[in-house]
């Protein structure tokens, strides 16, 4: 979702937070349950949306109220089904979309005089708000679980679609990929252990805060907000990051420098909050020089020759296998994994840019020559060579080739189905009055006569 979207979202709903504190006495729009939908609440949301330039499909005066009834009827049965999420997702969530704000306005100042509140109240209410957000996909998720969707029943689906309606699959690539990390001198890494060693000195010794100095010389984008990361999980960092990280327990003090595939860190911790950790770094990268680059292109240049002119039965998955360094791939034949998706197939604007690049010009089955890029996951350099292994050009999605697509358009569609009939059903169940002068719409759902 866009910053824009996000943040429209965050202000309506913290706009609502303050309206239904602050104004016992407004008046009230709709009534869901024993819920009100106060009328600044709609004008809230409704002004923010015209701020950020955001559009709503139909009349705001119709879509917002209707769209909050909708989730007031989740949280009910929410409530009915003691539906509970764990704290731990919730509060990974809050500090994700807090670091997320902070990086796009530029700074904690700059987010606290946006919203006009402090960052520990924003925080809290944030909490409240994705809390229902998680709870309402929780109950969505347990009205639709028992979906499954056999061949047949995607086949029936395929057929009753308009082949003009069905999604256009863009042009996917199959790349494998052969890596070498270029040798780095123990001198350069002598060098990057001694300057971190330096820098841990002076904030010892009371010389420099150690935000300032990650400033100054972190090479991770970090830095620019004083080496501070954002509360995280272990799954979500370095493994040996974490490790050092989840062992502080002083605020004061700097850990023991540690070499992750990145390149080599010292941490201070911030604040420790459960299972997640808050804290600052200063990452440096050890340099690699042209001549370690250089070899290492001649490397794969060679190897390259050799699996074209078949020299000892060596083939690109074989080297892959016994010779790649990019981990991900190498125990795969050499092919590349596209973990947004899932699946061994990339669209072009999905893969590592200098891949990418390389690929554009090539036909399937063609090894490309080496070339320099940068590793997505390190962002260090690397050399690499590319074999084009399959390309299928854009097209309608087809049954027998997007097999995987159509079953998740059928599950969507069924998960659609059930809901909108669990919200009709209970609609009748549910007190809702809507005030004169918000009844002259074109709803969704048929809120006017559910309790006649």
């Amino acid at each position: 979702m866009k910053f824009k979207t996000l943040l429209w979202c965050l202000m309506s709903i913290v706009a609502f937070g303050m309206s239904a504190q602050n104004n016992v006495a407004e008046e009230v729009a709709w009534v869901v349950g024993d819920e009100p939908i106060f009328k600044s609440d709609i004008e809230e949301q409704y002004q923010q949306a015209l701020y950020e330039r955001i559009a709503i499909d139909g009349n705001p005066y119709c879509v917002i109220p209707e769209r909050m009834a909708i989730e007031k009827l989740f949280l009910h049965q929410a409530k009915i089904d003691t539906v509970e999420i764990p704290n731990s997702s919730v509060v990974q969530n809050v500090e994700a979309r807090i670091n997320y704000y902070i990086a796009n306005l530029g700074s904690k100042e700059k987010l606290e005089e946006y919203f006009r509140k402090p960052l520990p109240e924003l925080r809290e209410q944030l909490m409240d708000i994705v809390r229902d957000q998680y709870t309402v996909q929780e109950v969505q998720r347990n009205l639709t679980k028992n979906i499954k969707a056999t061949p047949a029943d995607v086949r029936r689906y395929y057929n009753t679609i308009s082949k003009d309606s069905l999604p256009m699959i863009p042009q996917q690539v199959e790349v494998k990929i052969i890596t070498i990390n270029p040798v780095i001198p123990q001198q350069e890494i002598d060098d990057v252990k001694a300057r971190l060693r330096e820098y841990t000195q002076k904030v010892n010794n009371g010389e420099s805060e150690f935000s300032t100095l990650a400033i100054l010389y972190s090479e991770d984008g970090s830095s620019t907000y004083g080496g501070e990361v954002g509360f995280r999980g272990r799954a979500e960092l370095l493994p040996e990051y974490a490790a050092a990280a989840f062992n502080l327990n002083d605020t004061k003090h700097v850990s023991k420098i540690v070499e992750t595939e990145a390149g080599f860190h010292i941490i201070q911790l911030i604040e420790k909050r459960g299972d997640r950790v808050n804290t600052r770094h200063i990452l440096l990268r050890p340099k690699v020089s042209q001549k370690d680059i250089d070899d290492a292109l001649v490397k794969l240049d060679s190897l390259r020759n050799d699996i074209l002119a078949q020299k000892k039965d060596i083939t690109f998955e074989t080297a892959a296998m016994y010779i790649s360094q990019d981990k991900d791939s190498k125990n795969n034949n050499g092919v590349m994994l596209n973990e947004k998706e899932h699946s061994n197939l990339f669209e072009m604007a999905d893969l590592p840019s200098e891949v990418g690049k390389v690929v554009a010009t090539m036909q399937v089955g063609e090894i490309s020559k080496p070339f320099v890029m940068m590793n997505p996951k390190t962002n260090r350099e690397q050399v690499a060579i590319v074999k084009l292994s399959k390309r299928n050009e854009a097209h309608r999605a087809d049954f027998a080739d997007d097999y995987q697509v159509l079953k998740d358009l059928y599950e969507n569609h069924k998960r659609q189905e059930i809901i909108q009939k669990w919200i009709e059903e209970k609609q009748k169940t549910t007190y809702v009055y809507i005030e004169e002068g918000w009844r002259d719409c074109e709803f969704q759902y048929d809120w006017l006569n559910i309790n006649k």
